[in-house]
């Protein structure tokens, strides 16, 4: 288990944004470590820095309880059973596709790095050759595959493209097992990146996508980050296919916070001045998430996403009150943007969440008075 939150924190986007994330671990750090006025969060219920979950951005248990039977047994019967379970459709379905494919990926880097003894991965390719029809299984390959590529080689390099087109063909094996299944193209978005489609091989993905699945934010921010990869983090580029996105998304959709994750993405582009957080940009792409995050089913597993990145912007911004009505939901988890960015997420959180609190008390903030 003691793996576990290296796998989710960093895979649960995956591969994904893993180089947002490197391009914006400056930005965290320049929020202070701590804060003279900040009051105990314990007295808000709040769970202890040492306490809180790092492998999650929110509760999936039964993941959990899968991963740790996994990696114990090394029998993939667990996995392809959850993943056969799993909705297609929804969001569910593609983290725990990433989350089975990251704990592949790391158990492998770690046998390599001398870490470990055990056959890193072996589960994997057991399942895919005892049941290479699977359409989870395949879904899983592929997904380690792009993993594999950014983990182990350079973009650029023979190796880096060897690995993406192997990866591009196992996407393709994996659609053709589960034709209405989203995740194969969601995981072909990252070979996009990786082998440099162009944007008329990229619409033919995007449309696949939308075609099976047009609410999926996690297909969304894959797709964001292509776009401001490939036009070297256009602004201009990546704010239209966000406000796109929220301007569409049916009542319940998480994506009208798409907005402000395209913020996020190019905050080491602006002026970070405490005023550019009260900026009419940062201020509408807030209102939108937090549109976005009431009207939500409260299952929704992009939920705790959206929850964790308005915490950052909330406290920010020093809308205090507003920021621990969001902590209130999210507290005990902390595998999430932009607490990934830091080597110890929960610390970065903890700032955050100890600097909402002094905020609120300043404001006449009780506990008796917390947001709900």
């Amino acid at each position: 288990m003691e793996i576990l939150w290296v796998l989710i924190a960093l895979v649960m986007f995956g591969f994904v944004l893993v180089p947002v994330l490197r391009r914006r671990r400056g930005m965290i750090e320049q929020v202070p470590a701590g804060h003279p006025d900040a009051a105990d969060p314990e007295n808000y219920g709040f769970v202890r820095e040492e306490e809180l979950d790092i492998r999650m951005p929110g509760p999936d248990q039964d993941l959990v309880d899968v991963l740790d039977v996994v990696q114990r047994s090394r029998d993939h019967r667990a996995a392809q059973q959850l993943l056969a379970g799993t909705e297609t459709e929804g969001e569910r379905r593609w983290q725990r596709v990433q989350a089975f494919a990251g704990a592949a990926a790391l158990e492998l880097a770690q046998r390599l790095g001398g870490v470990s003894e055990a056959p890193g991965g072996q589960w994997l390719r057991v399942w895919r050759a005892e049941a290479p029809k699977d359409a989870g299984g395949a879904a899983v390959h592929a997904e380690f595959l792009v993993q594999q590529a950014w983990r182990t080689s350079t973009p650029g390099t023979d190796d880096f493209r060897i690995i993406m087109e192997e990866a591009r063909d196992a996407c393709g094996q994996a659609a053709l097992l589960a034709p209405g299944d989203p995740v194969p193209y969601i995981v072909e978005l990252s070979v996009a990146r990786g082998l440099n489609y162009s944007r008329a091989e990229f619409d033919q993905v995007w449309l696949k996508i939308l075609d099976r699945a047009p609410a999926h934010m996690g297909a969304h921010l894959a797709a964001l980050h292509y776009l401001c990869e490939k036009w070297h983090g256009s602004r201009d580029t990546a704010r239209a296919f966000a406000e796109a996105a929220a301007a569409r998304a049916p009542r319940g959709s998480l994506l009208a916070a798409m907005p402000l994750f395209s913020v996020f993405e190019h905050l080491p582009e602006v002026n970070l001045v405490s005023g550019f957080y009260r900026s009419e940009v940062v201020t509408k792409a807030v209102h939108g998430a937090l549109y976005a995050v009431h009207a939500a089913r409260p299952d929704d597993p992009m939920l705790a996403h959206v929850r964790h990145l308005l915490v950052f912007f909330l406290v920010r911004s020093e809308r205090w009150a507003e920021a621990m009505g969001q902590l209130v939901h999210v507290d005990g988890h902390v595998g999430a943007l932009p607490w990934t960015l830091s080597a110890d997420p929960a610390a970065e959180f903890a700032v955050y969440r100890a600097l909402a609190v002094a905020g609120f008390e300043a404001n006449g903030g009780t506990p008796a008075s917390l947001p709900h």
